[in-house]
């Protein structure tokens, strides 16, 4: 018995300080899953849980840029943007809901993943009105409208998370051009896209295949 105790005095110490250590690591791992500034997930945090929402038919895959931010920054200086794009990100994730998920993708390009109960359209449109409003507490003149691309999965059963980006992307870049505010992809006609991407955005490869994407 007493080697049995003795055992147990050795290994408990170093089962605690295990313990610890992964604990600090798992911080560690969170954290660099964060983006500093709005606190959303960053893209590998965004795509890890994204990936595991679109199992769920009911997973519509969003896109939303800041329309005129260069504009904010040049006019009103980087700290104002920053404090827009904290309250973008902030009132994005409070609409998308625990059930979803929202990330920065970088810049003032943000995406999420939420489940359709049926009015995706309206729920959007409600969105896109609230991330317009002026910042609480801060210079009213410090605002701006966002332009949203949305795709429901289930209308591309075999699109990657990916793919269905790109479309978002796309439908997004529509609505941004005739000033609507939101767009579905899959509705109306082509916008041409290299290796994926419009020219100029993430992922975009210079020369490469031109390819058409419905939004």
């Amino acid at each position: 018995m007493s080697t049995l105790v003795t055992l147990l005095l050795a290994v408990l110490p170093l089962a605690a300080g295990w313990a610890v250590h992964v604990r600090w690591l798992r911080r560690c791992l969170s954290t660099a899953r964060r983006d500093p500034l709005t606190g959303l997930r960053t893209r590998d945090g965004f795509t890890r849980r994204a990936t595991a929402l679109l199992k769920d038919p009911r997973a519509v895959v969003v896109l939303a840029d800041v329309d005129k931010f260069k504009q904010i920054n040049d006019t009103h200086g980087h700290a104002a943007g920053d404090v827009l794009l904290k309250a973008t990100a902030d009132r994005l994730a409070h609409h998308v809901g625990r059930a979803g998920v929202a990330g920065r993708l970088g810049g003032d390009e943000f995406a999420a993943v939420l489940l359709d109960h049926g009015t995706a359209g309206d729920m959007l449109t409600l969105l896109h009105g609230v991330l317009a409003r002026p910042v609480d507490g801060h210079d009213p003149a410090v605002h701006t409208t966002v332009s949203l691309g949305w795709v429901r999965a289930a209308d591309f059963p075999t699109d990657d998370l990916s793919g269905l980006l790109r479309r978002a992307d796309e439908a997004m870049y529509a609505a941004k051009q005739a000033r609507s505010g939101t767009r579905r992809a899959g509705l109306g006609r082509l916008f041409a896209t290299i290796a994926g991407r419009r020219s100029g955005r993430t992922g975009a490869r210079a020369g490469g295949p031109a390819a058409g994407v419905a939004v």
